[in-house]
């Protein structure tokens, strides 16, 4: 009988553990203890008297994510670092008497305008707690700048580039590729200002969809310009003469006011031992969870972590009063993932979601709930699941939501039942509106020689099929179901929101998209604030004083993956009812098809283009969507 493929990787891993994690450090597994290992030990030792305290260093590199992935000891964590858990551990820094200092390297991070608000807010407690915050990057852009200029000093290396020249944006219109290779777009819309299709049916934006990129362009560059002149503490017309100045040398900066140093890394570790003493600790890794030791220079060692291995991982339940955070993260669709090692991260899969709040709503030990939403929007089922379980949750403890970067259309959809919605002045979010439609794609097919042969029986039966666009009966009818949704939509936003309303909701709605800034301003959210400010305001709701952050449902490591049943039992062992697995869209043809026409364009154009592709799988595969327009926002 052949093993299972799950416990044959186990064996697999098990035998070659040693040797991997020999390789991960740089050397071969030795049973003799390495100089790392060493030097861990006789940090073990009794602190040295004469120890001058800790600077905690924290290093912004790649995408800040919004949903935390699980962590594995074999193979580390299974994604980027989230702002729950950076901002955590910043105010460990804030809070903790050993540290002096904190240190941010800035690299080339990925963050959203609304993420750089919320590090920047415990950057300012951390500065009014009587501790310094230094800054230091090898470049700097608008974004980043944004970021760094909350800090008590900000430094750049020799030669590096200070880039802050404004924001832009660049939306590919690929109108022209879809008649080079004979696909013809076919979309309705609910709403002048719905505009998600646009790309597809237009060489440029309409003058609605051009109206609304401005009005969101000027919002989120007053955003940028207000939060480097209150780090910078100049005036915003200072700002925007130093951004029209752009770009700069790191001395010419430094002359400007824009910088307060230009030094190598090397160079601010020699200012920071000269200010805290030359005992001073730096820690890369503050705040970060430890994962466990393992002794594997011997055999006892080994057979200890194939027992663990064996077992499976531990549950360690508690009973604490805790607040819940689920997020919806990445484009809607329904049914839940499927089971993969690797994750399905960057989808927000509406069975999953509703059994997250389910849960949330049934534990007694969650006494409130935080919804986090960063999404375009996506399906319209999938939005209508996830917002009827929100009202589960509503009516059995505090419910609140908390937007990130994008909580837009689908996004806003799931959000509009909470009685309070919390964004960040540089949330995209509102898009009231849908769009649906298809591609026909039978020219392409022609151009490469396949023909298809096809029979239907009812007058519709192929309404949505990819051979021809639809007859003037198929968009009547696909227009009234589409109207249908637009009513639903708009009546939920009503029912929670009519008296908040600042104008009719149809001036709000018609896929208008704002800024969180504008959308205070126009009673489509409540307040401005952080994912820390809506868990403290659920929390005062539910009296709570003494509580934990728990995250629904809770990620899984590699082994927990690998070691779930694939029948019908959750990962907690209940037998439950749930959707169809719905995996990620696949390969799509129509990139397989515009690639010979994209010879020679630039990669940012082309990852750009790629996206708008990939897009149109979704829009092919769900047919009616509640999405956002692309915007194109540069990084």
């Amino acid at each position: 009988m052949q093993a299972p493929l799950c416990w044959t990787i186990l064996v697999s891993a098990a035998c070659l553990l040693p040797t991997a994690l020999g390789f991960a450090q740089g050397k071969q597994p030795s049973t003799q203890p390495s100089n790392e290992a060493a030097q861990a030990t006789a940090t073990k030792t009794p602190k040295d008297k004469t120890a001058s305290g800790i600077v905690a260093v924290f290093s912004l590199h790649g995408e800040i994510g919004e949903s935390p992935r699980g962590d594995d000891f074999l193979f580390g964590s299974l994604g980027a670092e989230t702002l729950h858990d950076l901002v955590t551990r910043l105010k460990k820094a804030r809070d903790d008497k050993q540290v002096k200092a904190v240190v941010l390297l800035i690299g080339r991070a990925s963050f959203a305008v609304a993420q750089a608000e919320e590090i920047r807010r415990v950057l300012d407690e951390i500065k009014a707690s009587g501790k310094a915050v230094y800054a230091h990057a090898d470049s700097l852009s608008l974004r980043t700048y944004a970021l760094a200029a909350g800090a008590s000093r900000l430094s750049v290396v020799p030669t590096g580039d200070v880039w802050i020249a404004g924001i832009s944006s660049e939306a590919p219109y690929v109108r022209g590729l879809l008649d080079k290779i004979g696909v013809k777009p076919d979309f309705l819309t609910c709403g002048a200002y719905k505009s998600a299709a646009e790309m597809f049916m237009r060489t440029g934006p309409s003058p609605q969809a051009a109206e609304m990129q401005n009005w969101l362009l000027d919002s989120l560059y007053e955003t940028l310009v207000g939060l480097v002149a209150k780090g910078r503490k100049v005036p915003p017309e200072k700002v925007r003469q130093w951004i029209d100045g752009a770009p700069y040398s790191a001395e010419r900066a430094k002359q400007a006011g824009i910088i307060d140093a230009v030094e190598f890394r090397q160079e601010l570790t020699a200012v920071l031992k000269a200010k805290y003493g030359e005992n001073l600790k730096f820690d890369r890794k503050y705040g970060r969870k430890k994962g466990p030791e393992l002794d594997l220079s011997s055999p006892l060692g080994v057979l200890k972590l194939w027992a663990e291995l064996l077992q499976g991982p531990a549950r360690k339940p508690t009973a604490k009063d805790a607040v819940a955070i689920v997020y919806v993260e990445g484009p809607i669709v329904t049914g839940k993932a499927d089971s993969s090692p690797f994750g399905t991260e960057g989808i927000a899969f509406s069975t999953t979601i509703s059994k997250a709040l389910d849960d949330a709503a049934d534990d007694p030990s969650i006494k409130a709930v935080v919804l986090r939403i960063d999404s375009p929007g996506g399906s319209a089922t999938g939005s209508e699941i996830i917002l009827d379980a929100t009202k589960r949750v509503k009516a059995k403890k505090p419910f609140v939501v908390s937007m990130g970067g994008m909580a837009g259309s689908g996004g806003y959809y799931v959000a509009c039942g909470a009685e309070t919605i919390y964004a960040d002045a540089a949330t995209i979010t509102a898009s009231i509106g849908v769009v649906g439609g298809k591609f026909a794609t039978t020219g392409m097919w022609n151009k490469i020689g396949i023909t298809w042969s096809v029979n239907r029986r009812g007058a519709n039966a192929g309404m949505l099929s990819s051979d021809e666009v639809f007859t003037p009966a198929q968009r009547e009818k696909l227009q009234a179901y589409m109207d249908e949704i637009y009513t639903t939509f708009r009546g939920h936003v009503s029912a929670i929101r009519a008296k908040r309303l600042k104008k009719p909701l149809d001036e709000l709605a018609g896929g208008r998209v704002f800024t969180g800034k504008q959308a205070l301003d126009l009673g489509l959210v409540d307040r401005i604030g952080t994912l820390d400010d809506a868990i403290r305001h659920v929390a005062q709701q539910a009296r709570l004083k003494d509580y934990e952050v728990r995250v629904l449902p809770r990620p899984r490591n590699f082994l927990e993956v690998l070691l779930e049943d694939l029948g019908d039992r959750e990962p907690d062992g209940k037998s439950v009812l749930v959707g169809a697995a719905t995996a990620p869209v696949g390969p799509n043809p129509l990139w397989r098809a515009a690639l010979p026409h994209l010879e020679g364009v630039e990669p940012k154009r082309l990852a750009a283009i790629k996206a708008v592709l990939d897009r149109m799988a979704h829009l092919q595969r769900d047919g009616v969507l509640l999405t956002m327009p692309e915007l194109g926002l540069a990084p």
